[in-house]
């Protein structure tokens, strides 16, 4: 008797996933379907397959381990101390109807049977219960004011929702929800073939109640049993001062309404700031440039500037350089749930004159004749 686990090449201690994994490379291999009219290689598939309907069972699993049977027959199914080989199968007489064909040419059902997950009853069920909305993304624009100072704004949604006529359990009012008629309560919808590996039971689950075993009574007339509808809802939001652009707020529960009394989704709300004519954001800090005449750089003045928040007058030193940066400081964007502002930065431009009347130029002449400045008649004056 060849030992089981030799067969599929794993250890006695191998796990169900060790053991799945070495089945699958090993059915592949030796698949019947690629080695057409090897009878050899129809004997050693059938000896993988036995192998793994064994070791793939706890139960079996454990009887071999501790007797090197099964409980009555042999590891490889032949009757109580009959355990010689697999002279004694003759896959002609199981039925594989339930497999899409018949002798070695079923063997590509099984063999799918047991890759889907659908053998010995282990097979995939659908979720089932309440399922959380999906979250619903969309943008809206604001003025660069409003985004210094926060606003309220309002958009329309259109989203699946929770169907207020049944209020999300697909039942029409008055009626009730009742035992699955198809799988009567089980969710599922189960089949018994024999098989050259025994007898395998496959369940599916039932499409007429999606596996929960209960269906409505008389379906919901404006969801058709759906639980949920197409609506369209008006979504106050709350911008908060000094938000940015890019920046993304999350409204809880406005997504998409839940199935089976699940909670909604959440809506995302990305936000796009138009830029200001005026000023430069820089994260809570506002920039601009400002330009004075030269007489007012060279003497000094004060002069009034625009801020975000109004008029403001600054001093400009005697001397004053171009590219001279003034900070005004908490002039510049708050800083979202706190007290805090930015500052406001004023780069100074110092303008040349480009023309000067005859006055202004007598005058210019005496002071770079009293400062013995070097100049040449017919430069930016002359």
């Amino acid at each position: 008797m060849k030992d089981l686990y030799e067969i599929l090449g794993v250890k006695k201690d191998a796990s169900e996933s060790e053991i799945k994994t070495a089945y699958r490379k090993l059915a592949l291999q030796w698949h019947p379907d690629k080695h057409q009219g090897e009878k050899e290689v129809e004997t050693k598939f059938k000896e993988i397959n036995m192998a793994y309907e064994v070791l793939s069972d706890k139960k079996k699993r454990q009887q071999y381990d501790t007797f090197g049977s099964t409980g009555g027959q042999s590891a490889y199914g032949g009757g109580g101390g009959q355990g010689g080989g697999f002279g004694g199968f003759d896959p002609n007489g199981f039925d594989f109807s339930g497999f899409g064909g018949n002798g070695a040419s079923g063997f590509a059902d099984i063999f799918e049977t047991f890759f889907n997950g659908g053998g010995s009853g282990r097979g995939r069920k659908k979720k089932t219960g309440a399922i959380r909305g999906n979250d619903i993304e969309t943008s809206i624009k604001i003025t660069f004011e409003e985004a210094v100072f926060g606003c309220e704004k309002e958009l329309e949604i259109t989203k699946p929702d929770v169907c207020k006529n049944c209020k999300g359990n697909g039942v029409e009012p008055g009626s009730s929800i009742v035992t699955c008629p198809t799988c009567r309560g089980t969710g599922e919808i189960r089949a018994v073939r024999n098989t050259i590996l025994g007898q395998i039971q496959t369940s599916s689950t039932c499409d007429d109640c999606g596996g929960e075993g209960k269906v409505p009574e008389i379906k919901c007339k404006v969801c058709h049993g759906t639980t949920r509808v197409r609506t369209k809802e008006r979504v106050k939001v709350r911008i908060p001062a000094g938000i940015d652009h890019g920046s993304t707020i999350r409204l809880t529960g406005k997504g998409e309404g839940g199935v089976k009394n699940g909670p909604s989704g959440d809506l995302y709300i990305t936000l796009h700031v138009e830029p200001s004519k005026k000023f430069i954001r820089d994260g809570y800090d506002l920039h601009s440039e400002i330009t004075i005449h030269l007489v007012q750089a060279v003497l000094g003045a004060e002069i009034e500037v625009d801020t975000i928040y109004g008029k403001e007058k600054i001093e400009i030193p005697a001397g004053t350089q171009d590219s001279k940066v003034f900070k005004l400081k908490n002039k510049g964007v708050a800083k979202i749930n706190t007290d805090s502002k930015g500052d406001y930065l004023i780069k100074i431009r110092v303008q040349i004159p480009e023309k000067l009347s005859s006055a202004e130029k007598e005058l210019y002449a005496k002071i770079a004749q009293e400062g013995k400045i070097n100049t040449k008649k017919g430069g930016l004056f002359w």
